[in-house]
């Protein structure tokens, strides 16, 4: 068998930025090939095309095969084996910067937990590919190619991770989903969105996610966001004196003005301008 390698430098130098992509290769290694025990300044990721090999991390020991990537965490020492019979194959790609330690934190990865195993038609080879090609053309264009592809990598990564941790049975999902149907309201009140809108973004029935949002919050999915609505509307009325009633309601998702006077008036006991009124005048008193 023989030994090939390459790799391809970003050519734009690394200096301080959020994130960058040092360099990409790829390599087939020879029968019993070592690298280490030796320590990185920087996150250097493998991907296994082919063939078997052994990482070794303070912690612990990896056989590793085709499909199995890791990553190696600056200031780890490390070191990695070609296996003896089918010695390993594969790509990898070094970054770093500032915002490095969180994109690999939303990854999944931690030095406790540095490897993955993927699945059939996964990104990372033909990313991977891409910064090496991306580098040996040699255009400062490259760096920002790279880091699309590094940002590739990371959401594949973090989804299986995602997928691999979940709690057994339905209420860890249970609770992501109202988490994301929070997050949508938090976001879209503003806009005349109604709740079928919601599920339909979200992929579920409405009784589903209603009754499960109930559960979770003692809420139905409208009052909560006709509550969040009130609230941001009390903010407005407070902070903004020079807006109508009718371009608070307009501002908070609500077109009726009419409507959004009786459901303020239901929730806070008094009409927006009393409420105004009111605010303005414990302002002047302190």
């Amino acid at each position: 068998m023989e030994h090939t390698y390459s790799v391809g430098s970003n050519p734009v130098v690394y200096d301080n930025q959020h994130l960058h992509v040092l360099f990409a290769g790829e390599s087939q290694t020879l029968p019993l090939h070592q690298a280490g025990p030796k320590i990185y300044d920087y996150f250097l990721l493998h991907f296994i095309e082919s063939g078997f090999g052994t990482f070794r991390t303070e912690e612990r020991k990896y056989e590793l095969g085709p499909g199995d990537c890791f990553l190696i965490h600056p200031g780890q020492l490390v070191s990695y084996l070609s296996d003896e019979d089918q010695p390993w194959r594969y790509r990898w790609a070094a970054f770093t910067g500032t915002d490095a330690d969180a994109l690999v934190l939303q990854a999944g990865f931690t030095p406790q937990k540095p490897v993955l195993s993927t699945v059939e038609g996964s990104t990372f080879p033909g990313a991977l590919a891409g910064m090496m090609r991306a580098f040996y053309a040699g255009k400062e264009s490259a760096h920002l190619t790279s880091l699309g592809y590094l940002y590739l990598i990371v959401g594949e990564a973090a989804g299986l991770h995602l997928s691999s941790s979940r709690l057994p049975g339905a209420e860890s999902q249970v609770k992501r989903t109202v988490k994301q149907m929070i997050h949508y309201m938090a976001a879209q009140y503003a806009h005349p969105v109604s709740i079928e809108q919601m599920c339909a973004s979200l992929g579920y029935n409405r009784a589903y996610l209603s009754r499960i949002f109930k559960q979770e919050t003692g809420l139905s999915p409208v009052t909560y966001l006709l509550k969040l609505r009130i609230e941001k509307s009390r903010q407005l009325l407070r902070e903004r004196p020079e807006l109508s009633v009718e371009q608070v309601a307009a501002s908070v998702g609500l077109t009726d003005a009419l409507y959004f006077s009786r459901q303020f008036k239901r929730l806070c006991a008094q009409s927006p301008t009393s409420y105004r009124i009111t605010t303005a005048r414990h302002g002047e008193k302190k």
